[in-house]
């Protein structure tokens, strides 16, 4: 009973937030959250650098991946450090990749990839799990065990990140009036329309205000709702599924989903992220059957969400919070000019 009220609440929870998201976060309100002065102009105004609502978001959306990660493990008794370093070892490795994957691929310094960074940490992430077996006397992390709960948190954590994408406007759509008539039908009513001038789909593609495709929301809603069947699978023990599902149609969808966009993805027809996702897709598959299938572990979710009060784990989260925020929320494509005044009415 307490498995399926978690996925329920989970459920809820996530919904709520994609639908808040999708409704208010294409107007121009939210893409900046503040500026920061840093040097005088000598002339009354400042220059300053913007923090956004991408990396508010971005942040929140990687702590809400580790938060699935601990709480799907610690469910089934999976020891707490083994856990927390696997989790950092990946997100050093990943996050600078999201930027190093775009300069090789769009050759621009100053954007991130998330698809490079997934594809990176698909790779790595057996590797790194079977690094941190090797150092115990004992394996202490299942390996499918592990990488269902891997390809749950992430599945969450992109779903979720895919609302920063709706903040700054990028990932974005075709618009309407270059689709075929079937899709323009088919988004007639739900679509989005931009606004704001230092939006990317703006000032990259000059879309602002024309209807596109939704496909950060189609992707936000495919992702979570693979991540809480996933779940599911977990807490009944079928990690093989749980694995295979969660990775092949998130790496599937990124596959298909090119022909969706509108925004820049390399100069080739069949982009190179596109060709990541197809390797992807093939490695899990090759992964998932050559790992033994282990016999599956008792679930308590009760004790997974009780791990989320020990200081360690709560100390980490707000750490990562931290890197992350700064690392993706201090907006080097935009600036700012400020100015500032006293109410001589007030005083």
């Amino acid at each position: 009973m307490e498995n399926v009220l978690f996925l329920l609440a989970l459920t809820v929870i996530c919904g709520a937030l994609l639908y808040l998201g999708c409704r208010y976060l294409p107007g121009e309100r939210w893409q900046m959250l503040a500026a920061v002065p840093v040097k005088t102009e000598g002339t009354g105004s400042w220059q300053g650098f913007n923090l956004t609502w991408y990396g508010l978001l971005t942040a929140n959306a990687y702590v809400m991946a580790l938060l699935m990660l601990i709480i799907l493990l610690r469910s089934v008794a999976i020891e707490l450090a083994p856990l927390l370093i696997l989790a950092i070892l990946l997100l050093a490795i990943c996050v600078p990749a999201s930027r190093w994957v775009a300069k090789v691929v769009e050759g621009k310094a100053h954007t991130f990839t998330v698809g490079g960074a997934v594809f990176v940490g698909v790779i790595v992430a057996p590797w790194l799990i079977g690094l941190i077996n090797l150092s115990g006397d004992a394996p202490r992390l299942p390996m499918l065990a592990t990488l269902a709960a891997l390809g749950i948190a992430y599945a969450m954590g992109e779903g979720l990140g895919r609302l920063a994408c709706i903040s700054f406007g990028c990932c974005y759509g075709k618009p309407l009036s270059d689709c075929s008539s079937l899709l323009r039908k088919l988004f007639q009513r739900y679509h989005f329309v931009f606004y704001g001038e230092n939006k990317k789909i703006s000032y990259a593609s000059g879309l602002q205000g024309q209807p596109v495709v939704p496909i950060q929301a189609i992707t936000a809603i495919l992702y979570v709702a693979v991540s809480v069947i996933g779940s599911g699978l977990f807490l009944l023990g079928h990690y093989q599924w749980a694995f295979m599902l969660t990775a092949v149609v998130t790496q599937g969808w990124r596959v298909f989903s090119e022909v969706l966009r509108a925004d820049y993805r390399g100069n080739q027809r069949f982009s190179a992220y596109q060709w990541m996702g197809v390797v992807g897709m093939a490695y899990v598959v090759i992964v998932a059957w050559l790992v033994p299938v282990s016999e599956p572990l008792t679930a308590q979710i009760g004790n997974g969400l009780a791990a989320l009060w020990s200081p360690l784990v709560l100390l980490s989260l707000q750490a990562v919070w931290l890197v992350i925020f700064w690392y993706t929320g201090k907006s080097t494509v935009t600036g700012a000019t400020l100015s500032f005044f006293v109410h001589d009415e007030r005083i």
